[in-house]
């Protein structure tokens, strides 16, 4: 057993409600600790649809205050994360026989209004599809459709960029460390954390934060032995990714026969995303696959919209999660995605849990958890998060005029690869490329535009352990390599992680001595 050490918080999860506290906590000079037992979004928060939005069909379900806190948020992750979230455009055909146009104008003139003072977004119109560019792939009876503003964001990349500013403000985050046990000793919380290395490390802390999400509810049952706490339904959701259905840079959202939605988005360059299901889900969360009856949904989907048909067939990559949501009866995609938190003094040190939420709603849920324990805590600084500093390589204000730099500063970086770092990585790519000088620095090259240097940033700076990790949440390179250049990622990755992460955490002492 190792030596324990003494934090402000604990938190347990590193899913995007987690990272987000780890963030938030840590600015205003409280000191964090954070766990999580897989990698850093390795479930529910990377398998999003990769939306921030208000949620255009919870106005049907009058969830008017939701939407409109989402909104809000929706303008706060582009401007804290421009390199990771951008403005995108839906086209919602109409069909009479399931909504009538009056209805679905009205709903987006108000979706328009419970945005406004916060939106920098375009305001919904009605569009004639026989000569709108995003009628071309559509069958000919879809003559009328109406167009409105979200935004999109790289969910796992999201996680990731909070923990590395936790981690900057001086949080310290720990990847593939699970909290196997948790009770309280004189007023505090003893945590026994295991570790990848197999070694078990004592935390003591004054607050506990279960941030697991999915396992929310194992959590206190299981690990604190509660007895009584909120039910959390588990919804199941997947996707399916497509080659290129259509042409052009709009998205789509299609009604369903079963009054559901689903979304058709453009996708990595050469792809369409498409989803999502919701299915109450009972099985392990860390075990969720998409069934051959949700692949065949999608496509139907696809297919009563689109000219070009999909078959199962054409799928190139799918991926599936399991949402914690707060336990309501009733239809799964009709379940509230708002969430709840709890502070709970029973166990004789404060106890704060998180059910429920949304990615785009993931900063203001953090910000109101720090507020629940400022009294316990009395942090430094108040809530800053909504007008703080962005989020790690998010300084820059025109995407193009830092690409034009660029191409200045590094003549011989192919540009292919120069805009995918700034959408991944955004001014970080100044600390990634360190001393390079030519393409032969950026050492092998395995594939696709993934070379070795960008192997070891990630492994040095942002927890990556596996080659899941760079090829599924850091980067989504994994569509463009083969399965022999997969397993070479995954082989140098594993060779090279406890080279790079024992030289890092070396200098890392050096400078804090």
């Amino acid at each position: 057993m190792m030596a324990e050490h003494d934090t402000d918080i604990l938190i347990v999860g590193g899913g995007i409600n987690g990272a987000g506290i780890a963030r938030d906590a840590a600015g205003r000079g409280l000191s964090v600790t954070l766990c999580e037992q897989d990698d850093l979004a390795g479930h529910t928060s990377s398998a999003s649809t990769k939306l921030i939005h208000g949620g255009l069909r919870y106005l049907e379900q009058y969830e008017f205050r939701l939407v409109a806190k989402a909104l809000a948020e929706r303008e706060v992750v582009m401007r804290l994360a421009p390199h990771i979230s951008w403005p995108l455009l839906f086209v919602l055909p109409h069909e009479s026989h399931l909504r009538p146009a009056w209805m679905i104008r009205l709903g987006l003139l108000l979706y328009d209004s419970l945005g406004a003072g916060h939106r920098t977004l375009a305001d919904s119109r009605a569009v004639d599809l026989r000569s709108h560019v995003s009628g071309v792939p559509l069958k000919s009876m879809y003559a009328r459709g109406f167009v409105y503003s979200d935004g999109w964001v790289q969910d796992a990349r999201l996680v990731v960029l909070n923990a590395m500013d936790a981690r900057r403000l001086g949080a310290d985050v720990r990847v593939r460390t699970r909290c196997v046990s948790a009770r309280v000793e004189d007023g505090m919380w003893q945590a026994r954390l295991l570790g990848a290395d197999g070694q078990a490390r004592l935390c003591r802390a004054k607050v506990l934060v279960n941030a697991c999400g999915p396992w929310a509810g194992r959590f206190l049952g299981d690990v604190l032995s509660c007895d009584r706490h909120p039910r959390v339904r588990l919804v199941k959701g997947s996707h399916i990714v497509l080659p290129r259905v259509f042409e052009h840079n709009h998205a789509y959202i299609f009604q369903q026969p079963d009054r559901r939605i689903v979304f058709a988005i453009p996708y990595e360059d050469d792809y369409t995303l498409v989803g999502t299901t919701d299915l109450d889900y009972t099985g392990d969360p860390a075990n969720v696959v998409i069934g051959t009856d949700e692949v065949r949904y999608l496509c139907d989907a696809v297919n009563r919209y689109f000219r070009t048909p999909v078959q199962p067939a054409d799928v190139a990559w799918s991926y599936s999660g399991v949402r914690p949501l707060l336990d309501e009866d009733g239809n799964a995609s009709a379940v509230s995605r708002d969430y709840r938190i709890t502070l709970d003094h029973k166990q004789g040190a404060p106890l704060l849990s998180i059910f429920g939420g949304k990615i785009t709603t993931y900063r203001r849920l953090a910000e109101e958890a720090v507020d629940h324990l400022a009294e316990v805590l009395q942090p430094e600084r108040a809530a800053w998060t909504a007008d703080g500093d962005p989020l790690p390589g998010g300084d820059f204000a025109d995407a193009e005029r830092l690409l034009a730099a660029w191409s200045q500063r590094w003549p011989w970086l192919p540009s292919a690869l120069a805009r995918r770092w700034l959408r991944h990585y955004g001014t970080c790519t100044e600390t990634l490329l360190g001393e390079a000088r030519a393409v032969g620095d950026l050492g092998e090259h395995f594939g696709a535009d993934l070379y070795q240097l960008e192997l070891d940033y990630l492994i040095r700076a942002e927890w990556a352990r596996s080659g899941d990790d760079v090829l599924w949440r850091r980067t989504k390179l994994g569509l463009r390599l083969s399965s022999g250049q997969r397993n070479q990622v995954q082989a140098y990755v594993a060779r090279m992680v406890p080279l790079l992460v024992d030289a890092t955490a070396q200098a890392a002492g050096a400078r804090s001595a």
